[in-house]
Formats: structure tokens, C-alpha cells, sequence
């Protein structure tokens, strides 16, 4: 089978620096080890596998740390007690950001807001016959912007939830797919295939193949944020990595890059 190589921009690995940790226990639903770091006991997730160094991950279950299978345990715990402050500063930064997210959590409901492009919309059931084929349209008012849903008043949140996913992705596919027509020049490159993802941790993938995966749901951040991910992911097809000249390449077409990559990580992503 052939090897596609492929870069991601998850939604935890270039978050900021967080305050420090206030928790005294942190636990990984799948841990298989614990080991006090300061005044935190944190269990994590022990794997081992072909790979040539320790490798360390902080994302919504917790930390994972993946070594290769002659490295000894002794080593591979010096170094989280060295990396003691990354470690308890990256969990602190899930935790308020899972916190965000459920204050952020859509009540699917007539009347309920959501955030599209940046900005408040509310759902308006509307159970006239003429909006069933469409599934949904989106109008502005002077009291703003509404979603109006051809269902019943009665409606259950599924259906409301269904149906507002759907008009989101669609959405979502005919912007990505402008914007990614509007970089790729500018970067020298060319994309070949856009595929829509639902990942919990990841904003979008690279493959050195020219196709590009997109989380639909950043179409509830502005366009500013939205452009820097597809600028980021276009790069990629000319540096498949996170070196100098990577980011070089980003700036290229967005100099103002790295705000609009600290929005994106303060940014709470709305729960569904």
C-alpha cells in the first residue's frame, strides 16, 4: 500500500500556555500508569510501538505518552518530570477549554443561538410547505440574523439538530472550497480533494497526495480564522512539516497569521 504522508493542525497542540494547574489529579479514562508531577498525581495513557522517541500528547481524555519498546520506564518518567510544567499547563488548557464548551452547549430549541461565521443566529421553526424541500435558509433581520427551519413546532432536538448540521455543511463545503481556490495560487500549489470531518481534536490534514480535510465546524468562527486554518493546510503541500520555512510559507499570503492562530485556540467550540 503506499505510504501517503500527511500533516494535521489539531485543536490542542499549538494552544498557549495556560495558567497553572489548579487540579490535583488528573485521570485518562484508558490510563495504564500514574506518576506524581509537582503537587498533581496524573494518570495517563502507556503505549509502546515502532517509533524512535518519546512522544507526548495532551487532548480532551487527558495525557498519552507513546515510547518505543526498548526505552525504559525510568527514562521515559524523567522526562515527563522534566517536562513537568508543559505537561500540567496543556491539561489546564483542555480542561478550560472543555469547561467553554459547555457553556457554549447548543439547546436545540426554537429560538436557540448558535454561532455561524462569527456571528449569533437564532433557529426559527417554521413549518411552512415551501422551505421543506430546502431544509433550511438563512435570513437577516433588523433584529439579526435567523435559521429558519422547515419543521413542525413540535419538532424534537434531533430533528432540529439534523437539519441544522446539514445546512452547516453545506455551508461549510462551499466556503472551504472558495477559500481554498483563492490561496492555492498564491502558495504555488494545488489541491486536489476536499473531504469534510466531524474530529473531535483536529481542525484539519494535509496529504502530500493534494487533499485537504477540513473540520465543518470551524464555519461557526469567523472568516479570519476560517482562512487562517485553509492557508495553514494549503502550506503543507509545500512544507510537510511545522519547520521555519513552514510557517515562512503561511506568512507568505497571511502575515498577520500567528493572532489569528491565537483566536483560534481561545476561541470555545460550541457543544453539540
Amino acid at each position: 500500500m503506499k505510504h501517503v504522508e500527511q500533516l494535521s493542525l489539531d485543536l490542542f497542540d499549538e494552544a498557549p500556555v495556560a495558567k497553572a494547574a489548579s487540579a490535583t489529579h488528573w485521570q485518562h479514562p484508558r490510563a495504564s500508569r500514574q506518576l506524581q508531577l509537582g503537587a498533581c498525581l496524573v494518570a495517563y495513557e502507556f503505549k509502546r510501538g515502532k517509533r524512535r522517541t518519546i512522544g507526548l500528547s495532551v487532548g480532551p481524555d487527558g495525557l498519552s505518552v507513546s515510547a518505543p519498546r526498548w526505552t525504559p520506564l525510568a527514562e521515559v518518567e524523567a522526562l515527563l518530570r522534566d517536562k513537568t510544567r508543559w505537561v500540567l499547563d496543556k491539561l489546564q488548557a483542555v480542561r478550560e477549554r472543555q469547561a467553554q464548551a459547555e457553556q457554549a452547549r447548543i439547546e436545540w430549541r426554537d429560538g436557540a443561538r448558535f454561532p455561524y461565521l462569527g456571528e449569533d443566529v437564532v433557529l426559527c421553526l417554521d413549518p411552512t410547505q415551501g422551505l421543506r424541500s430546502a431544509g433550511a435558509m438563512l435570513e437577516h433581520t433588523p433584529e439579526g440574523a435567523r435559521l429558519r427551519l422547515g419543521l413542525p413546532k413540535q419538532a424534537s432536538a434531533d430533528q432540529m439538530r439534523d437539519m441544522t448540521q446539514a445546512w452547516l455543511m453545506r455551508e461549510a463545503r462551499a466556503l472551504f472550497t472558495q477559500r481554498l481556490d483563492h490561496f492555492a495560487p498564491s502558495l504555488g500549489v494545488r489541491w486536489t480533494k476536499l473531504r469534510l470531518s466531524s474530529a473531535g481534536t483536529r481542525w484539519g490534514s494535509a496529504s502530500a497526495d493534494g487533499s485537504i480535510r477540513l473540520n465543518w465546524r470551524l464555519i461557526h468562527f469567523g472568516p479570519a480564522v476560517i482562512d487562517y486554518v485553509v492557508a495553514h493546510e494549503l502550506s503543507h503541500l509545500r512544507e510537510m512539516n511545522h519547520s521555519p520555512q513552514f510557517w515562512d510559507t503561511v506568512a507568505s499570503v497571511m502575515p498577520d497569521f500567528e493572532a489569528r492562530r491565537q483566536a483560534l485556540h481561545k476561541l470555545p467550540v460550541p457543544k453539540w
